[in-house]
C-alpha cells in the first residue's frame, strides 16, 4: 500500500464517505433501513479496495470488481433517497460526482 497511486484511490473511497455521511444522517430521518445498508455499501468500497491491493492478481481483480459492485449500490441508494423524497438531486450531486469519478479509477483496475 505504499504506492501513491493506491493511496490517492483510498483516500477518494474515504472522501466519498465524508460527502455520503450528512446524507446518511439526513435519510435516517425518514427511513430505518435504507441508510445502513448505505452505509455498509459505502464501508465495503474501501475495505474491498484496501484488500484488492494486499492481494494477487486473480484475487485482487475479484475485490476490485466487488467494491465497484458496492459503489454502484452506494451510488443507486442514493437515487432511491431522492426517489423517495428524502433527499433533492442537488444534495446529492457532489457525492455523486465523486462516486463516479472513483468507479471510472475502479472500472479501470478491474480490467488490467
Amino acid at each position: 500500500m505504499h504506492s501513491p497511486i493506491r493511496q490517492q484511490l483510498l483516500d477518494h473511497s474515504l472522501q466519498a464517505i465524508s460527502l455520503v455521511q450528512p446524507l446518511l444522517a439526513r435519510i435516517t430521518r425518514r427511513d430505518r433501513d435504507l441508510p445502513s445498508q448505505l452505509r455498509r455499501a459505502m464501508s465495503s468500497v474501501s475495505l474491498n479496495l484496501a484488500e484488492g491491493f494486499g492481494s494477487q492478481a486473480g484475487q485482487a481483480r475479484l475485490r476490485f470488481e466487488t467494491a465497484r459492485g458496492s459503489l454502484c449500490e452506494s451510488r443507486t441508494a442514493l437515487r432511491v433517497a431522492v426517489a423517495w423524497g428524502h433527499l433533492s438531486a442537488a444534495d446529492v450531486a457532489a457525492a455523486e460526482a465523486s462516486l463516479d469519478t472513483l468507479g471510472a479509477r475502479l472500472y479501470g483496475l478491474c480490467r488490467r
